[in-house]
């Protein structure tokens, strides 16, 4: 490693934001220890750590905190230069890894996080349903174009759009689960992804700390009942 210095996660096991920072060290073999935000209230750690957006994950490293979870990612490409590159290291494709991780974030999760907030309206659970099927085919064709045949949108090795995207694949499960009938990961339209999905938490990166998907819906359960 190009860098050293103690390295502390705060997040929690079941954030995918906090899960792109474990992932991405992982990737580059550092050692970290995580430290679990309960939430409840928010930590003083937290506060003090991230005082303007109050989230995880904030990474720590030598003592300075880094927040926003594909900031994150950036800066432990950066610093630990040994391991695979999880950026790209062409401009242009590195412009494109970002055009794609901001449709990710701010289409994309924005509507999965719809499907819960719609609770008992049928109408709009169904409308952010369909927005979610129809947003994954652009990262079908996407994946095709930018992965070269390969198994990762990084290629061989599991790269920035790997960890935006398949962070969530948890949560794609869970409201497959909550959801009777509703298939978001659909073979028929996203055969590339489907497949990529089974790659990417198979990983030695990812499979580790992934987390359980029975487990994750009980939480899921748990938390939309409070929200009640």
């Amino acid at each position: 490693m190009a860098a050293t210095g103690e390295v502390k996660v705060l997040g929690t096991w079941w954030s995918p934001f906090a899960l792109r920072t474990i992932i991405a060290l992982n990737l580059k073999s550092v050692d970290y220890e995580l430290i679990e935000e309960t939430f409840v209230p928010k930590s003083e750690l937290l506060l003090k750590l991230n005082p303007i957006f109050k989230k995880i994950p904030v990474l720590v490293h030598n003592d300075k905190p880094i927040s926003e979870s594909l900031i994150t990612v950036q800066y432990i490409n950066d610093v630990w230069t040994s391991g695979p590159s999880i950026v790209p290291s062409d401009p242009y494709d590195c412009a494109i890894a970002n055009f794609w991780s901001y449709y990710i974030d701010d289409q994309l999760i924005s509507n999965l996080r719809a499907i819960s907030a719609a609770g008992d309206d049928k109408v709009a659970k169904k409308a952010a349903i369909d927005k979610v099927v129809e947003g994954l085919v652009p990262l079908e064709e996407a994946f095709k174009s930018i992965s070269n045949g390969k198994k990762f949108f990084g290629g061989d090795t599991i790269g920035y759009l790997d960890i935006a995207l398949g962070s969530f694949i948890g949560w794609f499960k869970v409201a497959e689960a909550l959801n009777e009938d509703v298939k978001l990961l659909d073979e028929t339209k996203v055969p590339n992804l489907v497949k990529w999905v089974g790659d990417f938490v198979d990983d030695s990166a990812v499979k580790d700390v992934f987390p359980a998907i029975d487990k994750l819906v009980e939480f899921a359960r748990v938390f939309l009942s409070k929200r009640t």
